[in-house]
């Protein structure tokens, strides 16, 4: 495990940015998993302008998100496939077509999991996986206590977490309950996993993850165990 620390968010974000970016001008046909949330915005405002001054084309890459609340509908403007268009996708002119992002409103929702899944190994897999951290060292929407075999299912969410995301919604009552999220075997396949850290309270988390016993609990901490994975933190935050 590679740890890089950045001086400020900005930093993190820009170094993210240019990983990226760099696995996409090596291979052009790459298959790229995308999180969601505050964490990663800037480094999509950075690929954005890279995308405008013609240093990188996205036009051949695939995608698949991590996750997606169960209830909400494409469109809605707090569900995931919404941020990712709104601050990503559209903006880099990636055809909708090479876009995955896991059904919430699903009339069968462990038939999507499982068709989710499929689609990933039809396209041989995620070549560049780019995740966030939760609070409580959950990765995706794996919540502590999660099984290290898992691949994409449905989770109840913590209270924590949904405490933590109704800073997105009018109140904590309209935060779904439930997620469509890859699982951690779906996670640990990817061949190669860029985690971001930022904000104040994911000071102890990341010690927990990088540096203790890898838990079940700690969900983040079987990333010790990936041979490809670089961790990027905003010092700042430490």
């Amino acid at each position: 495990m590679d740890i890089i620390y950045a001086s400020n968010y900005e930093d993190m974000s820009r170094k993210a940015a240019t990983t990226i970016a760099q696995q996409v001008i090596k291979k052009p046909t790459s298959v790229l998993g995308f999180a969601t949330g505050s964490t990663p915005l800037r480094t999509y405002e950075i690929l954005i302008e890279f995308h405008r001054q013609g240093i990188v084309d996205f036009s051949y890459i695939n995608t698949f998100n991590l996750d997606e609340y169960v209830g909400l509908s494409s469109d809605h403007p707090q569900s995931y496939s919404f941020f990712m268009f709104k601050n990503f996708f559209r903006q880099i002119q990636l055809d909708p077509s090479r876009v995955h992002i896991p059904l919430g409103t699903a009339l069968d929702l462990s038939r999507e999991c499982t068709d989710y899944e499929e689609a990933i190994q039809n396209l041989s897999g995620i070549d560049f996986q780019l995740l966030g951290l939760g609070s409580n060292g959950h990765i995706g929407f794996n919540e502590p206590g999660v099984h290290f075999n898992s691949v994409t299912h449905v989770v109840s969410l913590s209270q924590e977490t949904i405490k933590a995301n109704s800073r997105f919604f009018n109140s904590l009552e309209e935060v779904p309950k439930k997620a469509i999220t890859m699982g951690i075997k779906s996670i640990m396949n990817t061949r190669k996993i860029l985690l971001l850290v930022s904000g104040e309270k994911k000071a102890e988390i990341i010690r927990r993850a990088l540096s203790g016993s890898i838990s079940e609990e700690v969900p983040a901490s079987v990333l010790q165990l990936h041979p490809n994975t670089t961790v990027i933190i905003d010092q700042s935050i430490l």
